[in-house]
């Protein structure tokens, strides 16, 4: 884990575990990827973005956890689950989806299903 991981999560230590978990299954279960940490997210690439890591608030402050990740995933499909909290079709035919994780147990088969699928729909787009 780099100082520029630990620094993106300055404001919200206790969200870095989250993150880490997150991170390992990505690595373990996806081929070929890159990791960026920008200012206002991480991205995961192979080579192109399939998959960031934010602070998003994707819900009303009301409804959100007090430590929390939002993972953003592009996929061909609208994702048919009350797991995506927002979701938009920026492009016809391409659906962002941003899903908040408050504990690591979320970080699941199905998440990682929906990783792998915006993994493969990375790939292929030209």
């Amino acid at each position: 884990m780099g100082p520029d991981i630990l620094f993106f999560f300055d404001k919200d230590p206790a969200a870095l575990p989250l993150y880490e978990a997150f991170e390992s299954r990505v690595l373990a279960e996806v081929e070929n990827v890159s990791i960026r940490v920008q200012k206002t997210q991480i991205t995961f690439t192979n080579p192109k973005v399939f998959a960031a890591v934010s602070f998003l608030p994707a819900r009303r402050k009301a409804l959100r956890p007090e430590h929390y990740i939002t993972i953003t995933l592009g996929l061909g499909r609208r994702l048919d689950s009350p797991r995506a909290d927002a979701v938009s079709e920026p492009y016809p035919g391409r659906w962002t989806h941003h899903l908040l994780v408050a504990e690591p147990e979320e970080i699941d088969g199905e998440l990682m299903e929906w990783v792998r699928e915006a993994a493969a729909f990375a790939a292929d787009k030209r």
